[in-house]
């Protein structure tokens, strides 16, 4: 069965996020999805309360985690990844707790610049080929693919969601066995996954920015008197 699934989206839990645990089911129905994974940043908080309340919607309990060779996603990781900056090592306690290593954002600016020749020598299962806070969005998506591409990697997409109406703006149709986390994932292994969607556009990223709505943020100078 193909299902669409948001690989990446932040709630409260990660502190530089808008979005409530309550959000995430209705926003999963508006855009269609079939659900996504929880990956706040160094918790796994959000997730494992996504679970408890959000029935019914597909959740995968995940972390996002800074490495020396950028950020990593543990999908479906059920306790606490121990935080190393080694980026193999991280991979490793991800997989020692039965979850899967996805490179987030590998080109984004700011983050650290990828070692292919690390990335090649870890273990790591997938490549986040489509985010969709990634700028310029298409040049970053085409980067991240030529990277999978190269490493001969599956693709995901996510939105990289910090409040709700982003949720699903970049996503990832599986082609899974089942609706189970663990066939999801397996499918993901394999490389039955395609990417879809779009960036954020700029007033959303000035949201994401601020982390206020673009209604309370202070207006401009009117450049009188």
């Amino acid at each position: 069965m193909k299902l669409r699934i948001d690989f990446h989206v932040h709630t409260v839990c990660s502190r530089d996020s808008l979005i409530q645990i309550e959000e995430l089911v209705p926003r999963c129905r508006a855009t269609g999805l079939d659900g996504l994974a929880v990956t706040d940043h160094d918790t796994l908080e959000g997730a494992l309360r996504a679970m408890k309340r959000c029935k019914d919607i597909i959740i995968i309990p995940g972390m996002e985690i800074e490495t020396s060779e950028g950020h990593v996603l543990a999908l479906n990781v059920r306790k606490v990844v121990k935080k190393s900056p080694d980026f193999s090592e991280t991979i490793e306690n991800i997989h020692e707790l039965g979850g899967i290593a996805v490179i987030a954002h590998p080109f984004s600016i700011l983050k650290p610049i990828v070692d292919v020749d690390i990335l090649s020598t870890s273990s790591l299962d997938a490549v986040e080929v489509a985010n969709a806070t990634s700028f310029p969005y298409s040049l970053m998506m085409r980067k991240s693919k030529t990277l999978a591409e190269r490493l001969g990697l599956p693709m995901t997409g996510g939105s990289d969601a910090h409040f709700s109406t982003v949720i699903g703006r970049s996503y990832t149709v599986v082609d899974s066995d089942s609706r189970e986390v663990s066939d999801i994932l397996e499918a993901v292994r394999e490389g039955r996954t395609e990417v879809v969607g779009g960036g954020i556009t700029l007033k959303e990223r000035i949201i994401k920015v601020f982390k206020k709505p673009i209604s309370i943020l202070p207006l401009p100078p009117s450049g009188r008197g």
